[in-house]
């Protein structure tokens, strides 16, 4: 009887195990996800945005990266190193550059490859008008690496994915 009641207890602290694990995996999942959904939604930009806004969705946008983002494009003049304050600073100059703005991610696959490191596979539409009238619609493929740093999922490398045409 007592043998029974301790392989039960076993069982139970398995299952209870089983269960945290796959909870608490989930929870840094979705607090990767959320970076991304921040990230959607500070470089989006409204006609007749006011530049008190701007300005906060900069800044606050630059607190989704790491110190130091290595960043790869197809266009040799976009790829490399960036401070957080250079992010920045590019990420202003270019919500300058147009009157709307929209950045939606698809199909984001997370991985966690290392403790403390998330990857992301996904596909980003870029939309809007520029201040000159031009409708921009931009989709790319990106592989995104995260790290946790005092305890907040930060972006250090985006790279763009070529995909073949055709």
């Amino acid at each position: 009887m007592v043998k029974i009641k301790h392989i039960i207890i076993a069982i139970l602290v398995v299952i209870v195990g089983i269960w945290a694990a796959f909870y608490f995996s989930q929870n840094e999942e979705k607090r990767v996800r959320k970076q991304f959904d921040i990230l959607s939604e500070w470089v989006s930009k409204d006609p007749g945005e006011k530049a008190l806004t701007m300005a906060h969705k900069i800044r606050s946008a630059g607190d989704l990266f790491a110190e130091e983002c290595e960043i790869k494009a197809p266009i040799d003049s976009l790829s490399g190193s960036y401070t957080l304050e250079e992010i920045s600073s590019y990420a202003a100059q270019a919500r300058l550059q147009f009157s709307k703005l929209s950045l939606h991610f698809y199909d984001l696959d997370i991985e966690f490859p290392d403790e403390g490191r998330a990857t992301g596979l996904l596909t980003a539409n870029l939309t809007g008008r520029s201040t000159s009238g031009e409708r921009v619609d931009e989709t790319h493929e990106l592989q995104c690496v995260l790290k946790k740093i005092d305890n907040k999922w930060l972006f250090t490398n985006l790279e763009v994915v070529e995909v073949l045409k055709k």
